[in-house]
C-alpha cells in the first residue's frame, strides 16, 4: 500500500529534476504523474474482480512482481516519453495491490468494529503515504537523483514478494464473475479521453478539433457504460452498488478528496522549489505537518468510525478542506513560511479524516463476495480524482513557472478546492441520514439475493399465507 500510493506523490517532488534532466515540458510532467493514477483508475475494476475469481493472493503477488519491474523501467528511462510508458507499466502492477489489499482486509476482519479499525489503519497508511511522498522524495532527489526515487521500490517489492507468500490467506468470492471486455474497453475509454483532453487543452484549446472529439468519445462511452453493464449479469462497473446513497456519496467524496489532495500536491511541489526556491528536500520537509497529523488522525478516525459512525469525521475533513483551499489564496512568493505551514495544516486535518469513512461506507453492508468490486470501486473513484486533479491543476496554472505570476495562476486551483471541500461537507450530512440507511439496506438485501440465485421480487409475499405457514 505504502509504495503504491506514494508513487503517486513522491515523484512530484522529483519533477523539477526531471524537467531539468530529460527536458521535459508541463504537459510531459502532467503525464508523468497521470500516465500512473490513470492506468490506476481504468484497471482497478478488472483488478478486483479478477482477485475475487482466481485468488486475491495469486493476483496481489502477480502485481507486486508487476509493479516491481515497472518501477525498474523507469528507473532506466533515458527520455520523458520512456518514462511515461514505464510509469504505465508501474500502474498495471499497481491496479493488482490497492483493491486487493482492502479485499484481504475486508475478508479477513468480519467483525464490524475489528474491520473498522483494520480500515483505520489501512487509510492511515494511504494518506500517510500520499503526505510523506514529497519528504523521501525530497532527501532522494536531492542525495542521489530522481531515478532513485523507483529504484527504492524494488527492494520494498522483494520484501513484500516474502512476506505475502508467507502471511497472507488466500480468499475467493463464493459465486466468480465473468470477465466482461467491451465494460473494460468503455471504462479506458472515458477515463482516457477526459483526462487527455483536460491535459491537452491548454496547449490546443477547448474548441480545437481534437479536444471536441475527445469530449464526445466521453459522453458516448459514458452511455455506452450506462447502456451495456446494465444488462450484464455480472458487470465491471457494478452500477446496481450506486444504489445505496451512502456508497454513491462514497465513490463522490473519493473523487473529490483525491481531486483536491493532488492538486495540492502538484501546485505546491512547485509553488515552494519554482517560486520560493526550496530544494527538493526541504519543499518535501514543509509538508512534514501534513503527514504528522494525517498518521496522527487516521487511526483514531478509523475507530471513531467504528463507535459512532462516519458523519462527525466527513464535517471535519470538508470543513478543513474548503478552509485550506480559502486560506491558500493569500499565498504570495513573499508570504511568511510560518502562515504557509500553517494554512497546510489544514490539508492535513482533511486528509487525515477523509480515508476511514469514505472506505468502511464502501464496504459496510455489501456481502463478502461483493468485497472486491466495492473497493476498486471505492479506490477507481481516488485515482480518478488524483488523475483529474493533477490534470486540471497542471492546466490552470500551464507553462507559468515562478513568480506572482505562478501564484495568481494558482488562484482557480484554490477556489476548485474549496468547491470541493463544500462538496464533500455536503455529502457527508446527506450520506449518513435516515434516508441514505434505508436506502443501503436496500442495496445489501439485493445482492443478497443475487448470491442466493434468487431474482429480486416484484412484490412482497401474501401475508396470509406467511401466517399459515407460521401457524
Amino acid at each position: 500500500m505504502i509504495v503504491v500510493v506514494m508513487d503517486i506523490s513522491i515523484v512530484n517532488t522529483a519533477l523539477p529534476t526531471i524537467h531539468r534532466d530529460l527536458n521535459a515540458s508541463v504537459t510531459g510532467l502532467q503525464w508523468t504523474v497521470d500516465a500512473y493514477t490513470l492506468v490506476l483508475a481504468s484497471f482497478l475494476l478488472l483488478a478486483g474482480s479478477t482477485a475475487d475469481r482466481v485468488g486475491r493472493k495469486r493476483i496481489f503477488q502477480i502485481g507486486l512482481v508487476a509493479f516491481g519491474v515497472g518501477s525498474l523501467l523507469c528507473a532506466l528511462a533515458p527520455s520523458i516519453e520512456w518514462l511515461i510508458v514505464a510509469r504505465a507499466v508501474q500502474a498495471i502492477g499497481g491496479t493488482m495491490l490497492n483493491p486487493v489489499a482492502m479485499a484481504i482486509i475486508a475478508t479477513t476482519f468480519t467483525v464490524p468494529a475489528e474491520r473498522a479499525k483494520a480500515i483505520g489503519v489501512f487509510g492511515s497508511m494511504s494518506g500517510l503515504s500520499l503526505a510523506l511522498g514529497p519528504i523521501l522524495g525530497g532527501a532522494l532527489v536531492d542525495g542521489f537523483g530522481w531515478r532513485s526515487v523507483f529504484w527504492i521500490n524494488v527492494p520494498i517489492v522483494l520484501v513484500a514478494v516474502v512476506l505475502t507468500t508467507l502471511f497472507v490467506p488466500e480468499s475467493r468470492a463464493p459465486r466468480a464473475r465473468r470477465f466482461d471486455p467491451v465494460g473494460q474497453l468503455l471504462v479506458i475509454a472515458v477515463l482516457g479521453s477526459v483526462v487527455y483532453a483536460i491535459i491537452e487543452a491548454n496547449r490546443r484549446g477547448w474548441t480545437s478539433p481534437l479536444i471536441l472529439v475527445l469530449l464526445a468519445v466521453t459522453v458516448v462511452g459514458v452511455l455506452g457504460v450506462v447502456a451495456y453493464e446494465t444488462r450484464r449479469t455480472d458487470p465491471l462497473l457494478e452500477l446496481r452498488l450506486f444504489r445505496s446513497v451512502p456508497f454513491s456519496s462514497a465513490i463522490l467524496m473519493a473523487l473529490f478528496g483525491l481531486c483536491a489532495f493532488g492538486a495540492f500536491l502538484f501546485v505546491t511541489t512547485l509553488y515552494l522549489q519554482n517560486v520560493r526556491g526550496m530544494s527538493a528536500l526541504t519543499a518535501g520537509l514543509s509538508l512534514l505537518p501534513v503527514g504528522a497529523l494525517i498518521a496522527l488522525l487516521s487511526p483514531r478516525t478509523g475507530k471513531f468510525v467504528g463507535a459512532h459512525g462516519p458523519r462527525i469525521p466527513l464535517v471535519v475533513s470538508g470543513t478543513a478542506l474548503a478552509l485550506g483551499g480559502l486560506l491558500s489564496l493569500v499565498f504570495t512568493p513573499a508570504t511568511p513560511l510560518v502562515l504557509v505551514l500553517a494554512v497546510f495544516l489544514f490539508f492535513g486535518v482533511f486528509q487525515g479524516t477523509i480515508n476511514p469513512p469514505i472506505t468502511n461506507t464502501a464496504v459496510s453492508g455489501m456481502p463478502r463476495s461483493m468485497a472486491g468490486v466495492a473497493t476498486s470501486l471505492a479506490s477507481a473513484g481516488r485515482q480518478t480524482g488524483t488523475t483529474l486533479g493533477v490534470a486540471i491543476a497542471g492546466t490552470i496554472v500551464g507553462s507559468v513557472s515562478g513568480g506572482t505570476a505562478f501564484t495568481d495562476s494558482e488562484h482557480g486551483v484554490w477556489w476548485l478546492i474549496f468547491g470541493l471541500g463544500l462538496g464533500i461537507l455536503a455529502l457527508g450530512l446527506i450520506s449518513t441520514g435516515p434516508w441514505a440507511k434505508t436506502t443501503a439496506a436496500r442495496a445489501a438485501a439485493l445482492f443478497e439475493e443475487v448470491e442466493a440465485g434468487a431474482p429480486a421480487p416484484a412484490a412482497p409475499a401474501p401475508q396470509p399465507q406467511v401466517r399459515a405457514e407460521r401457524s
